[in-house]
């Protein structure tokens, strides 16, 4: 599983971030099953800033763990900015995390939907700022990746990784 893995990989160069800011992470995966999680804790010392990795597949998994709304679910379907942000969101609060990430995607060979091919992900990031501060915010990005399933599933970790490592040090610069 490091067919994209950057020198050094994502998962350490994220670990180091969280780790030299004091923050913590708690993931929410759905069609990464729990790769992110795996990843993490790949790496020695990983309890410094690794909560959890909730693996919330089904709908009823994303309503019951996360608090993600019917709403969204029934309007925007799972693969969508929106149930990414309440992932993102539900799973930082529910861990009390500084971070928390999630994933919801199309990893294929099927399953792919009209303006939604397979490969399509979108990721979620969430922090969780100083409380009356109002400063905390979750944010979705979305991408598009190609290859067999199990490629597609390591590029959506390592890049969700990567956008987390990037809001990291975003903010360190901006509270810093």
């Amino acid at each position: 599983m490091r067919e994209f893995a950057s020198d050094p990989p994502e998962e350490v160069r994220a670990g180091d971030a969280l780790r030299e800011a004091g923050h913590t992470v708690a993931v929410a995966e759905s069609c990464t099953g729990g790769l992110i999680g795996s990843l993490l804790t790949d790496v020695p010392g990983s309890s410094d800033y690794f909560d959890r990795s909730l693996v919330t597949y089904s709908y009823d998994a994303k309503r019951h763990e996360l608090a993600v709304s019917r709403e969204s679910l029934d309007e925007h379907g799972a693969v969508s900015e929106a149930v990414a942000r309440e992932m993102a969101a539900g799973v930082r609060d529910v861990a009390d995390a500084t971070w928390g990430l999630a994933t919801t995607g199309i990893a294929g060979p099927k399953g792919g939907l009209p303006g939604k091919p397979v490969g399509t992900v979108f990721v979620g990031v969430a922090f969780a700022a100083p409380w009356g501060s109002g400063d905390s915010y979750a944010r979705v990005e979305r991408f598009e990746y190609d290859g067999s399933r199990t490629q597609v599933k390591e590029r959506i970790a390592r890049g969700a990784l990567a956008l987390l490592r990037e809001e990291i040090e975003s903010e360190s610069v901006t509270t810093g």
